[in-house]
């Protein structure tokens, strides 16, 4: 799978390619298991039951990176945070500072569109337990790293949602051409990193928006919101 990552030429190629990446036995079988069996509320939806692609436009200056999808969120939707209460978070905050559309994220076709923005994972399928294995991480780098490289040219700044992304992102954007300082730069919220590499990098941390931060509030709207407003000027896209 690594060759088909690095022959792709398109964001919308990329997106066709990872959705159809069947790379981890356990990652296929668990998401697809959830699609048959489906939460009693979805009963009567059809699930998605593949990996999910990045969601935002292929010229974007500022990358959300969250965990990975929700089994019954974008595992069911299609669509990165779509259809689940992460989500219903981040597009309140998106929606809150000008870069999205509507301030809900329902399904795939909604209508919602993101402004200068993207958002993806360094995981593509949903994971039992949203917890995927260092070895899925790895294997799901090379779709993040084709990602990186495709949004070189207008990417300034990146939010990475939570520990487990800051360090896979990290590891991403080393292998193709920034430079992550040593000792690496520790994830916390409101943290801030400028990486050097073929353009200046932006990286910001937040806290992820899964529910246990935010029913707990470890991470509030107002945090967030001010995380995504810093990074949106720091994008350019004040």
């Amino acid at each position: 799978m690594a060759g088909v990552a690095t022959a792709v030429t398109s964001i919308s190629a990329l997106d066709e390619a990872v959705s159809q990446c069947r790379a981890c036995p356990r990652l296929v079988a668990w998401r697809e298991e959830v699609a048959r069996t489906k939460r009693a509320s979805f009963a009567d939806q059809t699930y998605w039951g593949r990996p999910v692609p990045g969601f935002g436009p292929s010229d974007a200056a500022l990358l959300i990176v969250g965990l990975a999808p929700a089994a019954h969120g974008g595992n069911r939707t299609g669509r990165m945070f779509t259809g689940d209460r992460s989500g219903d978070v981040l597009f309140q905050a998106l929606h809150d500072v000008g870069l999205a559309s509507r301030p809900t994220s329902v399904r795939a076709g909604d209508g919602l569109r993101l402004r200068g923005t993207r958002i993806t994972a360094p995981v593509h399928c949903a994971p039992p337990a949203n917890k995927p294995t260092p070895a899925e991480r790895d294997t799901c780098g090379m779709w993040l790293q084709r990602e990186l490289e495709l949004l070189r040219p207008t990417l300034r700044a990146a939010v990475v949602l939570g520990a487990f992304g800051w360090q896979a992102l990290l590891t991403a954007l080393g292998a193709v051409g920034w430079s992550v300082p040593r000792p690496r730069p520790r994830f916390g919220h409101g943290a801030s990193v400028t990486l050097a590499g073929p353009v200046p990098l932006q990286l910001l941390g937040s806290y992820h928006v899964s529910q246990q931060n935010t029913f707990t509030g470890r991470l509030t709207p107002a945090m967030l919101r001010d995380v995504l407003e810093h990074a949106k000027d720091l994008a350019g896209l004040g």
